[in-house]
């Protein structure tokens, strides 16, 4: 019939090693192969043209009789029926007889199949598999090695850890093993296990799944629990890896005991009270989940969200009132629920029969029924007739609202058939193997069907798309499980939402929110972070010693912005921005100068203004009374020119305030220095007039007064004023001052100044001022003990000396004052050195004027000396 062992005699002599049993052993003398030995194993069997093989979970425990080797040992035999994987592997059978009777499917082939009980231990799995791939006949003569192996594929085993174990032997001779439950991501490595498929998503797709929904809802400080076994462990790396990739942290990560050690449970279980993490997610299978749950009810372990893998999201075990107040509103991932339609009735027609290759069956029926079909004397159990009304019994076999991994099984066998029927659908000539060959379905190899098995891609009745990646993974597509209450008491679970990483929308996470519930008092997602999150304005700083997800929020820095949630760097805002008192945003900086609007602006132009009034009244009263002896003394030419070149003083400051523009920057200064020259020129002629008048008065100097006659007068202080008029057009013309917007001062603000182009020309300008009023305050000092009559000398020398102390105090104050104020120092200077000069040089004259009239004579000026 289908003799894969002799494929594997084959293989052997091809790869020149030895080995000594695959399943039992064989042995040869003349030309003939005999089955030395059977193992004792529960199965199903019908027979056809080509046969699947199937491992099923029948049963939960294992008992390994005592090996003492002074007789054959013992076959190990199983206890616990499990009633849902034998639904699960009559999905299976129900498959493969819709496939025989679909005439487009595998036309004018029969499957067949042998399914066998791995009782939930690798030895058992192993001995299964083994006796699978080796086939059942007990005597083999035909050494051409023709005819189909004894299996074309297996589906099973549910276990990731006998997955393992057995697809690392069958992988050496590329026979396709399709498992529906074994998830751990190991399992996708091509290298270790090339003929390895599965019709469940991976555990790093469920790791992925697990994220999305963490995600979701902000939870980035989680506690993990993991199984200690291969599904487990492996999914516990890969959450631990994806977590940090979405910026979450696990606040602890246990490991369930294998033996279920009470000490160790309740360490856990401590573990999880003490921490600040309202989330645990736990990858595990049942067995591992049972001693943990009763010690989360016996120290009443509440306010905690659980997440459960597809391991135990889906397990009636946990269903009971008593576990309600601590996983009411647990979320879990399950895979993908299907509908298989005419399964239901598949399963009520099921019959007991005698064929001891279907002794499973029999198995099933007294368990399910409470009886047995071989019953002694002694015995007083219940007699099995086999026409027992399975309808009338609800068990897990016989409940189709859940089919989660008996549709996996179901899609597992049409993968299988699918991959056959592409693979007699050949063309000879266009085949994909050497020299374009196709297989042949007489002398088939198994890693042809692995070929084909690979590009698999149909869609079941169901609606779900069938295909495997390079890895020999399913299509990722989870549904969201969450446990309610029911009206009895107890815990039902619904579905509330689906994973599905092949979403037409990209849309992964797909959830019902509506229809969630959660246990907490607040009705509503717990928050599960180590900090809470730094609103905008803020950056994370992360605790030393801690996860990256605790941390401290502190405030942006002046001049940097967050417009996020938890930004770990502050954005620095561009040149002319600044950040608001909030931080969350750069806004224009304030630009500050001198405006006319502001308390400072209005006081400077009311004193400017104020000095211009009073230059304006001082003229009036000298023209006014420009005969008199005061007035007409000293030239009374140079004193209008003098209150002129005040005027001018005063009114250059409005050329410092307000918005700086190019006309502004270019004004200020010229028309300062050359008003300050002009006023300064005329001080210094007045007071080498006085001087003059002095000597004149002597016999010596009688001619002193004809070089300094109204001409010279005026001429000097025009070339005098000259000079600084070429000083500023040199300076305007090489190095202009133009508007600058200065941020060095005052980094929130933008201050609006005048450049000065050229600090040498503006030392220039004011050196110049500086060199003539020291020039006019020595020579106004030498002139102060003329007599009385003369006595104006002494006038100009205090204004001098206010000048000059103004001026040496602006250089210091201005250089140290910041923005504007550098600008109202400056006009500060210019109009107290105004003032200085129009009140020491003309207040007392205009007080004898107005007030004192009777003294503005000749006479009483000639005689105040007397």
């Amino acid at each position: 019939m289908k003799v894969l062992n002799s494929l594997l005699y084959k293989n052997i002599t091809d790869m020149s090693f030895e080995t000594s049993d695959i399943s039992s052993q064989w042995y040869t003398n003349s030309g003939f192969c005999q089955l030395q030995g059977h193992f004792k194993l529960n199965g199903m069997y019908q027979d056809g043209d080509l046969i699947i093989g199937g491992l099923f979970a029948f049963h939960l425990i294992t008992v390994f009789p005592e090996l003492s080797f002074r007789q054959e040992p013992e076959q190990p035999y199983c206890q616990r029926f499990y009633m849902a994987a034998f639904q699960q592997a009559q999905a299976m059978v129900f498959a493969i007889n819709e496939i025989n009777k679909n005439p487009k499917l595998l036309p004018n082939i029969t499957l067949g199949y042998h399914l066998y009980d791995n009782c939930i231990k690798v030895g058992v799995a192993l001995r299964a598999a083994t006796a699978l791939v080796s086939g059942t006949e007990e005597s083999l003569s035909d050494f051409n090695c023709t005819g189909p192996p004894p299996v074309i594929g297996i589906v099973g085993d549910p276990s990731s850890t006998h997955c393992i174990a057995i697809s690392s032997v069958l992988g050496l001779f590329r026979i396709p093993m399709v498992s529906y439950y074994a998830t751990c991501s190991c399992l996708s490595d091509r290298k270790k296990h090339p003929s390895f498929f599965r019709t469940i998503p991976s555990d790093a797709f469920q790791v992925r799944a697990m994220m999305q929904i963490l995600r979701h809802f902000g939870w980035t400080w989680v506690g993990l629990l993991y199984s200690d076994d291969d599904y487990g462990i492996h999914a516990a790396q890969s959450f631990h890896q994806d977590v940090q990739l979405f910026g979450g942290c696990v606040a602890f990560s246990e490991i369930l005991p294998r033996d279920n050690n009470y000490e160790d449970i309740q360490r856990i279980v401590g573990v999880i009270q003490t921490s600040t993490a309202k989330v645990v997610v736990v990858f595990s299978t049942v067995a591992y989940v049972v001693p943990l749950m009763d010690e989360v009810a016996l120290q009443n372990v509440t306010g905690r969200q659980w997440i459960a893998s597809e391991g135990w999201a889906t397990s009636p075990l946990f269903h009971t009132p008593r576990l309600l107040p601590f996983l009411g509103g647990t979320l879990g991932i399950a895979i993908r629920r299907g509908e298989i339609q005419g399964l239901r009735d598949f399963l009520l027609r099921l019959r007991p029969d005698k064929n001891p290759r279907n002794n499973i069956v029999t198995v099933f029926w007294e368990n399910l029924f409470r009886c047995r079909f071989d019953i002694t004397d002694s015995e007083k159990e219940k007699l099995c007739t086999g026409t027992e009304d399975l309808s009338s019994i609800n068990t897990a076999y016989t409940d189709v609202s859940e089919l989660r991994a008996a549709y996996n099984v179901y899609k597992a066998v049409y993968a299988l058939a699918h991959a056959l029927h592409d693979l007699m659908q050949c063309e000879e000539g266009r085949g994909p193997f050497s020299e374009n060959t196709c297989a042949d379905i007489t002398n088939l190899q198994p890693w042809q069907v692995v070929h084909y098995l690979q590009k698999v891609n149909f869609t079941t009745g169901f609606g779900d798309r069938v295909s495997f990646d390079k890895n020999g993974d399913a299509l990722a597509i989870y549904d969201v499980m969450n446990w309610q209450p029911s009206s009895d008491g107890s815990i039902i679970v619904r579905t509330v939402g689906v994973v599905d990483e092949g979403a037409a929308t990209g849309k992964v996470l797909t959830l019902n929110e509506e229809a969630l519930y959660w246990n907490f008092d607040t009705s509503k997602p717990p928050r599960s972070v180590c900090s809470e999150s730094c609103p905008p304005g803020t950056r994370r700083a992360r605790r030393k010693g801690l996860p990256v997800c605790c941390f401290d929020c502190l405030p942006c820095a002046d001049g940097e912005i967050s417009n996020t949630t938890d930004t770990i760097e502050c954005t620095i805002c561009p040149d002319e921005f600044w950040s608001n008192p909030d931080k969350d945003q750069c806004i224009p900086k304030e630009v500050e100068y001198l405006s006319y609007g502001e308390p400072l602006g209005i006081s400077l132009t009311t004193a400017s203004l104020l000095g211009t009034c009073f230059c304006s009244v001082v003229v009036l009263i000298f023209a006014h009374h420009r005969n008199t002896p005061i007035v007409r003394a000293n030239n009374s030419e140079l004193s209008f020119l003098l209150l002129l070149s005040l005027k001018l003083c005063f009114l250059c400051v409005l050329l410092f305030i307000g918005r700086p523009q190019l006309w502004t920057c270019q004004l200020r200064h010229a028309v300062f220095g050359i008003s300050f020259v002009l006023c300064v020129s005329s001080i210094l002629v007045k007071t080498m007039v006085v001087i003059a008048v002095f000597k004149s008065s002597r016999p010596e100097g009688k001619n002193a007064m004809k070089w300094f006659g109204a001409a010279q007068q005026r001429g000097t202080v025009l070339v005098l004023t000259a000079f600084q008029v070429i000083i500023c057009a040199v300076w305007l013309s090489t190095a202009s001052p133009t508007p600058h917007k200065n941020s060095q001062y005052i980094r929130s603000k933008i201050v609006y100044e005048c450049a000065i182009g050229s600090v040498v020309g503006f030392a220039v300008l004011l050196g110049y001022i500086g060199f003539l009023a020291a020039v006019s305050f020595l020579l106004a000092f030498l002139a102060r003990n003329l007599p009385d009559h003369f006595n104006e000398a002494k006038f100009i020398t205090f204004s001098m000396l206010i000048f000059c102390a103004v001026w040496i105090t602006f250089v210091p104050a201005y250089v140290s004052s910041p923005g504007k104020y550098a600008v109202a120092v400056e006009i500060f200077a210019i109009l107290a050195s105004s003032f200085g000069l129009l009140v020491a040089i003309f207040a007392p004259k205009c007080f004898i004027i107005i007030l004192h009239p009777e003294k503005n004579t000749k006479k009483a000026l000639m005689g105040r000396g007397t």
